[in-house]
């Protein structure tokens, strides 16, 4: 009798490990700072909490306001970045104020009638906490988010916890530095296209480098990521955005999302964006085939809708080679442009609504005249210095981690 504890013990060790090897696994596996209540619970603790999230903000499988929530934390309202609080608006589209079913906690959208909390939005709240999962692209708005909600806690006297995560596309700092003269909503700071911060590093350097409305410094705390370096690969437990949805999307985010200042559809309105590339007009010049349609949610009305496109299939493209070269891939475009029967179309941003500006995407007033004139992309790269050297300089100085 006396051997089947003896039995379930070592069934439960061979099949659950021992608890000096589960402690060991949480010590060497990559820990949110979400992940690590015990850091940061005791800092909101009888505090009135303001969170800026979306369906990424999660610890394990559940997302962090629902998770706080039920340990007795007194969130007072959610703040709403683009894609919504529960993400379920598409890409660029307004969203509206709310009341959250599952919680019952209102809902600020910042983006739609305003990007940044008033003064009425922070009087009840003693707090705020960020926690948005980024994908190290300038382009990419959450951090734009980030620093608009720094002024208006410096603005107000508010506190604020940042929660940081990994970024996907940290282990290389590759495109121009923005020019300022193409400041938009897809580029607020001179940062290159894959900038290779977290958002708890973005937030050191928008302090350290006074980029906040003059120049004044908001009093952040960050509770880091455990076991994390830059060079980690890190697959995303969440998809960060309707149109980022797979892993290979994140990985190539840095190169195609470029193709948005193109007439070229570069996968909206199919579920494969930013993995697949094309028009109609490239008919004969490749094999490959897709038909955009309006998905709601993701693109009700992409470019090129209904019709039959032809172009790259980059959705089995193997990402270790971005790894390996750490730079943006630049031939996709060249090769792209080369193709096009119509070249003078091809960077027109007045033939779709559904087009950016691509002087705002890459940040360089060179880039379209570079592409056009056929130059090499040594030639294209060398236009980007000293500004990228001197960004990985400086870039230094607010890392968290190695």
């Amino acid at each position: 009798m006396k051997l089947i504890p003896i039995v379930f013990l070592a069934f439960f060790l061979h099949f659950c490990g021992s608890p000096r090897q589960v402690q060991s696994e949480k010590e060497t596996r990559i820990l949110t700072g979400a992940d690590q209540t015990e850091k940061y619970l005791p800092l909101l603790n009888g505090k009135r909490v303001a969170i800026m999230a979306n369906p990424t903000t999660v610890i394990g499988n559940t997302h962090l306001v629902d998770s706080l929530q039920k340990r007795g934390v007194n969130i007072v309202k959610v703040f709403g970045p683009e894609h919504g609080f529960r993400g379920n608006a598409s890409a660029g589209v307004h969203v509206a104020d709310e009341t959250d079913p599952i919680t019952g906690i209102p809902v600020i959208s910042l983006y739609g009638a305003k990007n940044k909390p008033s003064k009425q939005d922070l009087a009840d709240v003693d707090i705020l906490l960020y926690d948005l999962q980024d994908v190290g692209c300038r382009f990419y708005t959450n951090i734009n988010a980030l620093a608009r909600l720094m002024d208006a806690c410096y603005e107000n006297g508010k506190e604020m916890l940042i929660l940081d995560r990994p970024n996907p596309n940290g282990y290389f700092v590759d495109g121009p530095v923005l020019d300022m003269k193409f400041k938009s909503g897809i580029g607020m700071f001179p940062i290159p296209i894959a900038h290779g911060l977290t958002v708890g590093e973005f937030a050191q350097m928008v302090n350290g480098e006074g980029w906040l409305s003059n120049k004044v410094k908001c009093p952040v705390t960050i509770i880091p990521v455990a076991n994390y370096t830059h060079d980690m690969p890190y697959t995303l437990p969440v998809k960060p955005s309707p149109n980022l949805n797979t892993q290979q999307s994140i990985l190539l985010y840095p190169s195609t999302c470029l193709f948005e200042g193109t007439y070229l559809n570069h996968g909206r309105g199919t579920y494969f964006p930013f993995t697949i590339i094309g028009s109609p007009a490239l008919k004969g010049k490749y094999e490959f085939s897709f038909t955009p349609t309006g998905i709601k949610g993701m693109s009700e009305t992409p470019l090129f809708m209904n019709q039959l496109c032809y172009g790259l299939d980059l959705r089995n493209y193997d990402v270790a080679e971005l790894r390996k070269t750490k730079q943006i891939n630049l031939q996709w475009m060249i090769e792209l442009y080369k193709a096009s029967p119509n070249k003078e179309q091809f960077f027109d941003n007045k033939l779709s609504k559904e087009m950016g500006v691509i002087e705002k995407l890459t940040g360089h007033a060179l880039f379209r005249q570079q592409i056009m004139e056929g130059k090499s992309e040594k030639e294209i790269r060398a236009s980007w210095e000293p500004g990228l050297s001197a960004y990985k300089t400086t870039r230094k100085k607010y890392l968290l981690y190695p």
